[in-house]
């Protein structure tokens, strides 16, 4: 008997300590606990909503505005890309019908002018055409001018016309794309998504592309794949635009009990909190309290005070966001959560694993004085 009275006693008095050194906070851990996240809520003098979610949170965080261009530039009409305009840069083929021709040389019977870009004033120079306006008129009309020109000069000439790169109809492609550069606007790229492939099309994951194109002082992004899932979203260009291609550069950090955390980039147009705790290796089996997920996010005030049934919020309030994975629908609410650019996503320890930190904390400093009383014991001997 005696023996099991000083085991209980034994037993109380590590309860007691394990417990002082819990509430001394003195335990290394990866942040606070679910109740602590509880005790920071506006509802107890804290700083930050505390929300369960559940279908309603879900249907009304998930309207997130999404990319799309502008009426003005969904609404503008194509570039008339047959007439030559001042800065057009033009190349052009002149065949003779003759051994040695005029233009080609001694042996040849053709020659490339390259690069005649139209000045100013509309004009481009062809030896023995001379001064010929090239503004206004088609490829073709231009063609047929220059034919007429050098049929004085030389037999029966042929002439090819081709509008280049230059500074006249044409748009700049930049950023994620196989062939940066200026490109004319022809009729196989007058509309985005031609331009594009004539620049070799995306060079990252098109699920996360996005394209901005920049027109005067307005401008709008879209995802690449929704040019061509949707008519609109495919808008004629306009000489001067500038497209732009980049990687989406949205990020969630995720902390606490989780397999890694990490700063993480969104790899898909949207992500759920479920895929976001699946993408860094899921809950910790050793650590996790699956009914302690949070979500911490800064929501605009329309959002908030849609959330909370309010009116009064003004300006940005702070957000966190309740997952209890072990509730009936728990999987279903995290399946359904959108997460957002900037959220923070953090699992808290379960309480299990704060008590073996405490035991293991305790019994170690235990072992480690019994070690150092039987140095000093044997030092004095």
């Amino acid at each position: 008997m005696p023996s099991l009275v000083l085991r209980a006693g034994r037993m109380a008095a590590l309860v007691l300590a394990v417990s002082s050194v819990s509430a001394c906070a003195l335990l290394p851990r990866s942040g606070p606990t679910r109740n602590e996240i509880f005790a920071g809520s506006v509802q107890r003098q804290g700083d930050a909503f505390v929300v369960e979610v559940n279908s309603r949170v879900n249907t009304i965080t998930s309207a997130v505005p999404a990319l799309g261009f502008p009426a003005s530039l969904v609404n503008a009409g194509a570039s008339d890309t047959e007439v030559i305009r001042p800065g057009d840069l033009l190349a052009l083929t002149i065949y003779e019908n003759v051994t040695d021709g005029l233009l080609a040389g001694e042996g040849g019977n053709a020659a490339m002018v390259e690069a005649i870009q139209v000045d100013n004033a509309g004009f481009i120079f062809i030896p023995y055409a001379g001064r010929v306006r090239a503004a206004g008129n088609t490829v073709e009309e231009l063609r047929e001018i220059i034919t007429r020109n050098l049929d004085q000069q030389t037999p029966d000439p042929q002439v090819i016309v081709r509008r280049e790169a230059g500074d006249g109809v044409t748009v700049s492609v930049s950023g994620a794309v196989s062939g940066q550069g200026i490109y004319p606007i022809q009729r196989p790229t007058r509309t985005l998504s031609g331009m594009l492939a004539a620049a070799g099309g995306v060079a990252v994951e098109p699920e996360i592309a996005q394209v901005t194109v920049v027109r005067g002082g307005q401008s709008g992004t879209v995802w690449y794949q929704d040019i061509f899932r949707s008519p609109a979203a495919d808008i004629a260009l306009q000489g001067g635009d500038r497209i732009f291609v980049e990687e989406d550069s949205r990020t969630f950090t995720a902390l606490g009990a989780t397999g890694a955390q990490n700063i993480v980039q969104f790899q898909s147009q949207s992500i759920s909190a479920l895929e976001a705790i699946a993408s860094v290796g899921g809950l910790d089996p050793r650590l996790a309290n699956p009914a302690g997920v949070f979500v911490l996010r800064n929501e605009p005030a329309e959002m908030a005070n849609a959330v909370l049934g309010r009116h009064d919020l003004v300006g940005a309030q702070r957000f966190v966001y309740v997952l209890d994975l072990t509730a009936p629908t728990g999987m279903f609410e995290a399946r359904d959560f959108a997460i957002r650019d900037g959220d923070t996503v953090y699992v808290t320890a379960a309480p299990i694993s704060q008590w073996n930190n405490a035991i293991s904390a305790l019994t170690g400093t235990l072992t480690s004085s019994a070690g150092l009383a039987n140095q000093l014991s044997s030092l004095g001997e």
